[in-house]
């Protein structure tokens, strides 16, 4: 796990794993929005509790890793970047990250509870569509900024 990576830097194998799992995230997550728009509602379902269940495991892969790694202090003494500067972005990404995820948790589960018990016509799924699209807004600036973390820790 703390063993140097594939991707050619000196970053430990598990930031490897976890960035290229949120690199993808995004394109898997517009994915199962094509589903919805396609009537597939069951499908889109599925595919949206596995991202949210593999995005929780993957996110408990890098808290472990991060932590056991020495934290980010140990992992940011390799970068050239402003140490407050990284670290104020590291708060505004967690605070994004955050919010979208309990969010994304909670559209899951209310969307399921409606869906078994109304239909895919009911009138919730209107406002679910709304806040669809910030939801999904919110993982990708998510994605993004983790994503960028990489670069600033261990490239630059």
């Amino acid at each position: 796990m703390f063993e140097t990576g594939f991707l050619g830097t000196r970053a430990p194998l598990f930031m490897d794993l976890v960035t290229i799992y949120f690199a993808l995230l995004p394109f898997l997550v517009a994915y199962a929005i094509v589903l919805a728009a396609k009537g597939r509602h069951r499908s889109h379902f599925k595919w949206q509790a596995a991202l949210f269940l593999i995005t929780m495991v993957m996110v408990v892969i890098f808290e472990a890793g991060v932590r056991l790694g020495g934290g980010f202090n140990d992992f940011m003494q390799g970068s050239a970047l402003s140490y407050n500067g990284v670290l104020v972005y590291l708060i505004v990404h967690i605070i994004i990250a955050l919010i979208t995820v309990v969010a994304w948790g909670l559209t899951i589960y209310k969307s399921m509870k409606v869906y078994v018990q109304e239909g895919p016509s009911s009138p919730y799924f209107v406002q679910h569509k709304q806040k669809a699209r910030w939801l999904f807004m919110g993982i990708v600036v998510t994605a993004l900024m983790g994503c960028s973390m990489y670069p600033i820790l261990y490239v630059f």
